[in-house]
């Protein structure tokens, strides 16, 4: 099957607690909703808009191709977005790079800090992360695991550094 999942080597992911050390990411998979609308794109001749806006997620039980598993909720959590664009994801193997994409291997990172609200209460110990189309609800994009859970309490900083987030597709 075309693309069924694609190699993830999430470089750095930082779920920052203040000053904790970035975490790496082992692997990463890309939905069915997307896998589907791949195939259709480029071998059935059907449309695809992409969302302009990607939402990055936090959840505290594990994610699939089909469902985000337990996404957080309470204590002023909500979902991070990110513009699609050039600014936004870099399109070399290096954060910062603003232009298309071009034999990097299918690569992009985010070239700004993904923040999250400021918990007001504890948001448990996440364990996945994913990216999806919209802010609530949505069609689920991209789901990985954590190589390291954290454990988000009231107050905690939460953040991707710049560059943590690198997708690759092979």
């Amino acid at each position: 099957m075309f693309m069924k999942k694609i190699h993830r080597t999430f470089a750095v992911l930082a779920l920052a607690l203040a000053a904790l050390v970035p975490q790496l990411v082992s692997a990463q998979s890309l939905s069915d909703y997307v896998e589907n609308k791949v195939v259709d794109l480029l071998l059935r001749g059907q449309a695809f808009t992409a969302p302009t806006t990607i939402y990055v997620g936090l959840s505290t039980a594990a994610c699939s191709d089909s469902s985000v598993g337990t996404e957080v909720t309470g204590g002023s959590y909500a979902r991070a977005s990110v513009t699609a664009s050039l600014a936004n994801w870099a399109g070399t193997q290096s954060a910062g790079s603003t232009t298309a994409s071009s034999g990097t291997g299918g690569q992009t990172s985010n070239n700004a800090a993904i923040n999250f609200a400021t918990p007001s209460a504890g948001w448990g110990t996440v364990t996945h992360w994913f990216l999806i189309d919209a802010s609530s609800g949505g069609n689920l994009l991209v789901c990985a695991a954590l190589t390291t859970s954290k454990t988000i309490n009231s107050g905690d900083s939460v953040s991707f550094a710049i560059g943590a987030l690198t997708l690759t597709v092979q």
